[in-house]
């Protein structure tokens, strides 16, 4: 017979491994499958790695900033080295997410988890159960449905390159085509950034959009937009991307950058009565899905926040008390988002367009910020922000951040969101200076 699990997390990504780890410590029997790697995305195949890259890219753009400034002479990208160093943290991550999770004497399957058509679970065809059971598979890339799609790389692929081609096309205007084109254009590779319309990056404020894309241009990436790609076929020259127009680009290597998909589709999901699409699973205030004791948490679920991995830990630290003691629906803090491209993008709360017809209620605030000590002792050629504050309380409630330093301020700006601070409580505050964080009274 099967051994009885009070909980059964599907996915050792962050959403899964921070639930078991948070049940476990409550005193819970739990069992965590995974059928890929121990670790999930985010540091195998996702932002940590991207980010050790980037910061290769972010050393290179502040000593390009200060050529004539104090320093002469830009260093280049040694990609198989800092592709070593990449590796030198991710082909940690399985194994040690592994013991990690044997260390707290937390059951482990590898294997495809499936639901039967009789409605029990099983792994690579095995049977386990449990009480409850969590889904915290996540998400993938997205591939085009288009004739040779199947010459499609990921950003997976990208993350793992031996070396970097000397054409690059990314198909797709999200937050993932501008972070990898950035990459990939300071590594040294000719650049072409796809997109279907001419908006990319759509969730973020156009103006500041519109000055990232003019920066990047000016790094030399192409951005071919309202390009709807048709196929892609393969030459001896490289790979031969069409579209209307006699829209025709050749490159070496071509990643979709089209968004992701949720990881709902191979769990036999139907055989329970669990809904899903596109968005992800459904689920209610409290993590819930349509299936008595069924839940859902972290990339793979249909929640009205971002895809983040910080979101994900939050909603597995939710669930771990919500699986304890049922309580109150699950309430979500302000949540930042960035674009890591250079410069990055970032933004929080209320935005710019959601207010532009209620001017009453609110005071946007247009900053350009370059001149200032902080970007100028840095060097840091564009910096702009634009801030919206309530007229009634004074308070900020919502910003976007166009700098290399966007990540850093936009934290600070959750901070003095979530928290309800006032200028003047800000001004009671002594911070370092000269800091980034000594500008925020300069910002309301």
């Amino acid at each position: 017979m099967a051994k009885q699990y009070d909980v059964i997390v599907i996915g050792g990504g962050p959403a899964g491994t921070a639930l078991a780890s948070g049940l476990k410590a409550q005193g819970k029997s739990v069992l965590i499958v995974e059928s890929d790697l121990w670790g999930g995305t985010c540091p195998n195949r996702g932002c940590d790695p991207k980010k050790i890259l980037l910061s290769a890219v972010e050393a290179k753009q502040a000593a390009t900033n200060f050529q004539g400034h104090g320093l002469s002479g830009v260093p280049t990208i040694d990609w198989p080295n800092l592709m070593t160093t990449k590796r030198g943290y991710t082909d940690g991550i399985n194994d040690g997410t592994l013991s990690g999770l044997k260390s707290q004497a937390i059951d482990t399957l590898h294997g495809q988890a499936y639901f039967r058509a009789d409605g029990e679970l099983t792994v690579d065809g095995n049977l386990v159960t449990g009480t409850d059971i969590v889904i915290a598979t996540g998400q993938r890339p997205a591939i085009l449905p288009i004739p040779g799609h199947e010459y499609f790389k990921t950003s997976t692929d990208f993350l793992d390159l031996d070396q970097m081609p000397k054409r690059v096309t990314f198909v797709g205007g999200g937050y993932v085509g501008f972070e990898l084109a950035t990459i990939a254009r300071a590594a040294g590779a000719e650049v072409h950034l796809i997109h279907h319309n001419d908006r990319p990056l759509k969730n973020f404020d156009p103006e500041l959009v519109k000055a990232l894309m003019a920066n990047l241009t000016d790094q030399g990436v192409t951005f071919d937009l309202n390009v709807d790609l048709k196929q892609i076929t393969q030459a001896a020259d490289g790979l031969h991307l069409t579209a209307h127009d006699d829209f025709e680009l050749t490159t070496d290597l071509v990643v979709c950058s089209a968004g992701r998909i949720p990881n709902a589709d191979h769990l036999g999901l139907e055989n329970v009565g669990v809904t899903y699409d596109r968005h992800g699973i459904q689920v209610n205030d409290h993590l819930q899905t349509a299936a008595d004791h069924i839940y859902a948490i972290g990339d793979v679920s249909d929640t009205p926040v971002p895809k983040l991995t910080p979101l994900a830990g939050y909603e597995a630290r939710y669930l771990v008390g919500e699986l304890v003691e049922t309580g109150a629906p699950i309430s979500y803090p302000v949540t930042p988002t960035q674009v890591y491209a250079s410069p990055k993008l970032a933004e929080v709360g209320v935005t710019a367009a959601q207010v532009a017809t209620d001017t009453t209620k609110y005071r946007v605030t247009t900053l350009d910020m370059t001149k200032w000590f902080t970007y100028y002792r840095l060097q840091i050629p564009q910096a702009l922000a634009k801030v919206v504050v309530d007229q009634q309380t004074g308070l900020i409630v919502g910003a976007s951040c166009l700098s290399e330093i966007a990540d850093e301020m936009i934290n600070y700006l959750t901070i003095l969101i979530e928290k309800k601070l006032s200028l003047a409580a800000i001004q009671k505050l002594i911070v370092a200076y000269p800091t980034p964080a000594s500008d925020l009274q300069y910002l309301y």
